[in-house]
């Protein structure tokens, strides 16, 4: 793992259903962990840490070009093959999304494809693919 990866812990829920969703859909693998409490999720390349929780993050929605997003969120920005994958696995666990695989920017140098979805707990995550990453920044 890169030293300089972004760490986010979150209210998991059930840590066992927790960690169905993120390594089993999501291909993620676990980590550190602290038996019935935490464990860390390899969020590609990030430090997830799921803990154990009754409770839940509140969410609203915020007007974005593609509709109301729900906020908070987070997620990552995949390249398109293993965009396409986890939409696959997804969609094989006959999982819904919170908003579906919308193609935002069309056109221009933006564009992307992005997905909202919801983790057993309710955190919301958003993921996506651009067609030049290399722009993110720019």
């Amino acid at each position: 793992m890169k030293s300089n990866c972004l760490h986010l812990a979150i209210p998991a829920g059930d840590l066992e259903v927790a960690k169905k969703f993120y390594c089993g859909v999501f291909g993620c693998k676990t980590g550190n962990s602290e038996e019935g409490r935490w464990v860390d999720i390899d969020f590609w390349g990030n430090e997830l840490t799921l803990h154990q929780s009754e409770e839940k993050l509140p969410n609203v929605r915020h007007k974005v070009d593609m509709g109301a997003v729900a906020v908070p969120h987070f997620g990552i920005h995949l390249p398109d093959d293993e965009f396409q994958a986890l939409k696959a696995r997804i969609e094989a666990a006959g999982l819904e999304y919170l908003d579906k695989p919308y193609r935002r920017f069309v056109g221009s140098e933006y564009e992307q494809e992005t997905f909202f979805i919801e983790d057993p707990n309710g955190n919301v995550l958003e993921m996506k693919t651009m067609v030049n990453p290399e722009l993110m920044f720019k």
